[in-house]
């Protein structure tokens, strides 16, 4: 009990801006447990919907608002650097390793620019969409892209492969695929057993977010990194909510 209240101390760590304090340790058991990553989704996306309570009080561009700056109160901002980075390899003409130097340079480029405009502006959007859902719908959408996006990061530890030595293989040679199976069930059986709710494709739209990044950089950078689970947090989310907005509307 002891260690796995470690990795989740840890992960909360790590992964979020909550001052849940840090002991010798916690690392190293965090990133060999990967079922720690959906937990902190739901850590996460509770408080992040906190706002959405508020749906049928104000206005939905406030409470949109309200939820966009929780997201960012509570994970910081540090996952949009790894879009910026990806979105100048993306645009940029060369081969694998001229893609590596990119993300190494702390130069922000025009791809940078427009990854994160577009990625802040979806999430915006999406927002705005689950805000004018009911309040207990949206945030039970919002808790599930955020649940959904970080079992994606588990998948990418378990079975994504490091482009180089870093964050991103400080997490994917601490775990073994089989460590998948046990958060996967859980998730994945959750969001089948709320069906029709629209959680239940915000979960699967969230790990199709995550999936694009990681795809991309298994072709063009040779595997992932932290930049890589950075970005597919963000890309996890948006798309997750958007998932669940087009559930409600085709409901």
């Amino acid at each position: 009990m002891r260690t796995w209240l470690g990795a989740c101390r840890g992960a909360l760590a790590f992964l979020t801006r909550l001052p849940v304090g840090h002991r010798e340790g916690d690392w190293e058991t965090f990133r060999s447990r990967p079922a720690t990553f959906p937990l902190v989704g739901l850590v996460v996306g509770a408080l992040a919907a906190i706002p959405l309570l508020a749906a049928d009080v104000l206005a939905a561009p406030t409470v949109a608002l309200g939820y966009l700056l929780a997201v960012y109160v509570v994970v910081g901002i540090h996952n949009l650097d790894g879009v910026a980075d990806l979105g100048d390899a993306l645009v940029v003409h060369g081969d694998l390793e001229r893609r590596r130097e990119v993300l190494k340079d702390t130069t922000t480029g025009v791809g940078a620019l427009l990854a994160v405009s577009l990625t802040v502006a979806g999430l915006a959007l999406g927002a705005l969409g689950v805000a004018e859902l009911p309040p207990v719908t949206a945030v039970g959408g919002a808790i599930a892209a955020e649940v959904g996006a970080r079992l994606g990061l588990a998948a990418m530890a378990c079975f994504g492969t490091a482009s180089h030595e870093g964050m991103g293989s400080q997490l994917t040679e601490a775990t073994a695929s089989g460590q998948f199976i046990a958060p996967a069930v859980f998730v994945l059986g959750a969001a089948v057993l709320l069906w029709p709710h629209p959680a239940a494709l915000a979960v699967p739209g969230a790990l199709v977010g995550v999936a694009l990044p990681w795809l991309w950089a298994r072709r063009n950078l040779g595997g992932v990194s932290g930049d890589v689970f950075g970005a597919a947090t963000e890309i996890g989310r948006v798309v997750g909510l958007h998932a669940g907005v087009i559930a409600w509307t085709l409901s």
